[in-house]
C-alpha cells in the first residue's frame, strides 16, 4: 500500500472524519510514448539530448517537427509535460545554423522569466551557441541594454516592456531583422482585457517586423484550454497548428474532492479544513504544497500548521507568494525541490511553470475559479511514476459547491474556453494611437487591425492623429504607450499613493468599488487604508495599515439597450445580444469581519456610464401573470435566477464572476417585457456576453442544477445569494427562481 493510500484509509478512520470526502476519482498511470524527430538535428543539439538522456516525447517530436516546417505552433499538454524542451529544440536548432538568427522569448511573469533564463544559458553554454541569453525588461540596467540589444541572439520579456520598446523599435534594427522565433508561454494567462490588449501589441510588432523584413514562427505553450487555435489566431492574426495530444508518462493519480461538514446550516472552516489536511498529509511523510486563495490566507495557514501539535513541523513549512524578494523566492523554491521544506502554502505564483521538483500531494483550498487553473495546480503533484494525492477542499460560495454535487461535471467536462475580443472599440484605437506613434498607419494595416478606416478619419478629427502623406501620424504630446495600459480598457486611470510613493494604478471604475474612501486595499499582500479619493485629480490616498476587516462596495445598476446584433428562441424564450449602455452606481459600502457584517457606510460618488455588450433574455407576460396570481415573489425569483447564472458563467468561459454585471427586471423599458440582462463589466466589452449567448442553454441547465441541489431551503451562498449584490439580496426566492428556470426548459 502506498503511503497516499495509507493516508486515505487512515482519514476515512480518523475521530474528526464526517464524511468530508465526497468522491475520489482515480486517475491511472500513463506509460510514456516516445517518438523521434524526422529531422536531422545539427550534431550538436542531437549530441545534447543523448549526453542528457532525453528520449523525446512524442508531443515534443510533433513540434519540433511542426516548428521546423515553419508552421505556427500551439502546445496544449498538462502541467510538466516537457513544453519548454518543446520549442528550445527548434529555436537552438535554427540558431546552430544560422549564426545571425533571434528569437524572443515573451512571459507574462518575471519569475518565469528568470527561471526559463537558467535553462538557456546553460544550453547555450553547452551548445556553443554564443546566443547569450539576456532578459530585457524595466529591470534591465540602462547600462546593459545597448550590448544586449547588439549581441544577444535570445532576449527574455514580457509585453509590458514591448509595449514601452517599440517606438523605439529602430535600436532592435539588428535582432528584429534576424528574429525567426516569438515564444510566448503559458498563453492561456492572455485572455479577458489583458489578452485583448496583448493581441493588438502583437500585431503592432508583427508591422515592425516586416519592416524590416522578417516573419517568425510563433510557438505558444499553454494549458489545456478548449479553444487553443482559436486562442492563437487571435493573439497573433496568425494561422496555428494545435499540439494536444500528450506523450508524457505519469503514476497514478487520486483526486478527492473534500467538502467542510454541514455545523448547522452553515459549512466549517475551509480555512481550518485545509490546516488539518496539509499537517496530516506531513504526518504521513507526504512532501505537500498547498494553493491557498490569496496572499493573506497562504501566509495564514503557514502560520496556523506551524502552530500545530506543539510546533513540531515550525521549521519545515513556509508560505510563498508574489511581493517576496526574488532570492527569498529562489530559497523557497529550491528547499521545496530539495525537500528540505516539507510543506509549502503558496498562492497561484507557484501554479504556473516554476520548477520546484516533483511532490507527492497538492491541497487546493477553494476551487480557483477555472478548471484550467484547478488543472494546472492539481499537475504539480505526482512528477514521476509514484502515486500521488489531489485534494480540493470546497468553500461555501456556487462552484465550489456545485461541483461538489457533481463530481462527474468536473471530471467529464472540457476546460473552458480562454477569450479575447479583438473589436472592443476603446482597446483598438488605444493601440492604433501607439501603432501611429511607431510607424505611420496605411491603408496596408487593416492586414494586422481590421478595416479601421472610420476609425482612424475620426481620430484625425478628433486631433488625436494626423494625416500626412505617409499616413496617420500621432498628434499628441504625451507617449501613447504610457497612456494605453494593457491591464485596463480606460485611459481614465486612478493613482493609488502611499507616503507619495505610487503603489498601483487602477482604471476609474474599479478605483470606485476597491479605492473608494475608507475601503481596505490589499496591494502585494499588505492591507492599505484608503484615507482619500480624490476623482478629480485621479489620485487616491492611502496609509499602510493591519486591519481584521475588510470591505465590500455595494452598487445599483440599469441597462439600456442601444443595437441588437442577433437573437434567437431557446425553448421559447427569446434571447438577445448587443451593445448597451450600462450606468453603475456606488453608493455605500460594507464591512465585514470574518465572513460578519460590521456595518453599511455611505459614499458619495458620481455614477459612471458606459457602452458595453450583453445577454438578454425575456419571459413571457403569462408567465409573470402566472406567479403573481399564486402570490408568488415573481422579483425575487428573477433576481436569484441572475445572480445563479452569473454565478456559472466562468464554468464556460476563463473569467470571474467580478468580470460581469447584471440585472432583472419585472419589466423592461426597451423591451416591455420581464428581462435578465448578463453583461460584461468593461467599458465595450471583453467577450463574455456573447459566449453566454452561445452556450445558453448549457448555461441554463448548469443553473438549474445549482439551485435545485443546494441543501438549503430559502437560498444561501452556495447558490443565490451574490457577495457584490447592490440589493443586498433582497428579495430572493429559490423556489420561485426553480419554476421560473423549469419554465425556460419545457418547450
Amino acid at each position: 500500500m502506498s503511503a497516499v493510500e495509507e493516508f486515505i484509509r487512515d482519514i476515512k478512520i480518523s475521530d474528526d472524519y464526517e464524511g468530508q470526502i465526497i468522491h475520489i476519482e482515480e486517475i491511472d498511470p500513463k506509460e510514456p510514448q516516445f517518438d523521434d524527430v524526422n529531422h536531422i538535428l545539427n550534431e550538436r543539439l542531437r549530441e545534447y539530448l543523448d549526453s542528457h538522456g532525453i528520449r523525446l516525447y512524442s508531443h515534443q517530436a510533433k513540434a519540433i517537427d511542426l516548428a521546423l516546417e515553419g508552421n505556427n505552433v500551439i502546445i496544449t499538454t498538462p502541467t510538466a509535460s516537457g513544453k519548454t524542451l518543446a520549442f528550445n529544440v527548434p529555436v537552438f536548432e535554427t540558431l546552430l545554423n544560422d549564426k545571425k538568427a533571434t528569437a524572443l522569448y515573451l512571459y507574462p511573469m518575471k519569475a518565469l522569466s528568470n527561471d526559463q533564463l537558467k535553462t538557456l544559458i546553460s544550453m547555450d553554454s553547452e551548445l556553443g551557441t554564443k546566443a547569450m541569453p539576456a532578459v530585457y525588461d524595466g529591470d534591465t540596467p540602462q547600462s546593459s541594454r545597448a550590448g544586449i540589444r547588439d549581441t544577444s541572439r535570445i532576449i527574455i520579456s514580457n509585453p509590458y516592456a514591448i509595449h514601452k520598446y517599440l517606438p523605439w523599435h529602430d535600436r532592435w534594427r539588428r535582432f528584429f531583422s534576424n528574429l525567426k522565433y516569438v515564444i510566448i508561454d503559458e498563453a492561456h494567462m492572455y485572455r479577458g482585457v489583458f489578452g485583448s490588449n496583448v493581441a493588438m501589441l502583437l500585431r503592432r510588432l508583427r508591422r515592425i517586423l516586416k519592416r524590416y523584413g522578417s516573419d517568425p514562427v510563433f510557438i505558444l505553450s499553454s494549458a489545456t484550454i478548449s479553444n487553443p487555435v482559436e486562442l492563437s489566431n487571435k493573439l497573433t492574426g496568425k494561422d496555428f497548428v494545435a499540439v494536444s495530444k500528450d506523450g508524457s508518462g505519469r503514476g497514478k493519480k487520486y483526486f478527492m474532492l473534500w467538502n467542510p461538514p454541514l455545523i448547522g446550516d452553515k459549512r466549517a472552516s475551509t480555512h481550518q479544513e485545509t490546516v488539518g489536511l496539509f499537517v496530516k498529509q506531513l504526518h504521513h511523510g507526504l512532501h505537500t504544497l498547498c494553493f491557498a486563495p490569496s496572499r493573506r490566507m497562504a501566509e495564514l495557514i503557514s502560520r496556523w500548521a506551524r502552530e500545530y501539535d506543539n510546533g513540531i513541523y515550525r521549521n519545515y513549512i513556509t508560505p510563498y507568494r508574489a511581493g517576496y524578494l526574488p532570492e527569498d523566492r529562489r530559497k523557497i523554491e529550491n528547499d521545496l525541490k530539495e525537500e528540505r521544506l516539507k510543506g509549502v502554502t503558496s498562492t497561484n505564483a507557484l501554479e504556473v511553470g516554476i520548477d520546484i521538483g516533483s511532490l507527492d500531494s497538492v491541497i487546493i483550498s477553494g476551487y480557483p475559479g477555472t478548471r484550467i487553473s484547478t488543472w494546472q495546480q492539481a499537475g504539480r503533484a505526482g512528477r514521476g511514476t509514484s502515486d500521488a494525492l489531489i485534494t480540493m477542499v470546497a468553500f461555501e460560495n456556487p462552484l465550489d459547491q456545485y461541483y461538489m454535487k457533481h463530481p462527474d461535471k468536473f471530471f467529464s467536462a472540457r476546460n473552458e474556453e480562454a477569450i479575447i475580443d479583438l473589436h472592443n472599440p476603446y482597446i483598438l484605437m488605444g493601440h492604433l494611437m501607439c501603432a501611429s506613434a511607431e510607424m505611420p498607419l496605411t491603408a496596408n494595416d487593416s492586414m494586422y487591425f481590421g478595416d479601421v478606416g472610420e476609425i482612424l478619419d475620426a481620430m484625425s478629427s478628433a486631433g488625436i492623429l494626423r494625416k500626412t502623406p505617409r499616413g496617420f501620424v500621432y498628434g499628441g504630446s504625451k507617449s501613447p504607450s504610457e497612456i494605453v495600459d494593457l491591464q485596463n480598457i480606460s485611459s481614465h486611470s486612478v493613482k493609488v499613493l502611499c507616503d507619495g510613493r505610487l503603489i498601483e494604478t487602477m482604471e476609474f471604475s474599479r478605483a470606485c468599488s476597491d479605492a473608494h474612501t475608507g475601503a481596505v486595499l490589499l496591494h502585494q499582500g499588505d492591507s492599505y487604508l484608503i484615507d482619500e479619493l480624490d476623482i478629480r485629480q485621479g489620485i487616491a490616498k492611502a496609509v499602510r495599515q493591519e486591519v481584521d476587516y475588510y470591505t465590500e462596495a455595494l452598487k445599483l445598476s440599469d441597462v439600456a439597450i442601444k443595437n441588437e446584433r442577433q437573437s434567437k428562441i431557446v425553448n421559447g424564450i427569446d434571447v438577445h445580444v448587443g451593445e448597451v449602455t450600462v450606468t453603475e452606481q456606488y453608493y455605500e459600502y460594507a464591512v465585514k469581519r470574518y465572513e460578519k457584517l460590521v456595518g453599511y457606510y455611505p459614499l458619495d460618488l458620481p455614477p459612471q456610464v458606459f457602452e458595453s455588450v450583453a445577454m438578454w433574455f425575456t419571459l413571457p407576460h403569462k408567465l409573470h401573470d402566472t406567479l403573481l396570481n399564486e402570490g408568488k415573489d415573481f422579483n425575487g425569483g428573477i433576481h436569484a435566477v441572475e445572480h445563479a447564472m452569473i454565478a456559472m458563467t466562468p464554468m464556460y468561459a476563463l473569467c470571474d464572476r467580478w468580470d460581469i454585471g447584471g440585472l432583472s427586471t419585472p419589466e423592461h423599458a426597451d423591451t416591455g417585457k420581464p428581462t435578465i440582462f448578463i453583461y460584461d463589466a468593461y467599458e465595450g466589452g471583453i467577450g463574455i456576453a456573447e459566449k453566454c449567448y452561445e452556450i445558453f442553454p448549457e448555461l441554463t441547465n448548469a443553473t438549474i442544477d445549482l439551485i435545485r441541489d443546494c441543501e438549503c431551503k430559502d437560498g444561501c451562498p452556495s447558490c443565490i445569494y451574490s457577495p457584490k449584490c447592490g440589493n443586498k439580496n433582497q428579495p430572493l426566492d429559490k423556489i420561485v427562481a426553480m419554476e421560473i428556470l423549469k419554465a425556460m426548459t419545457l418547450n
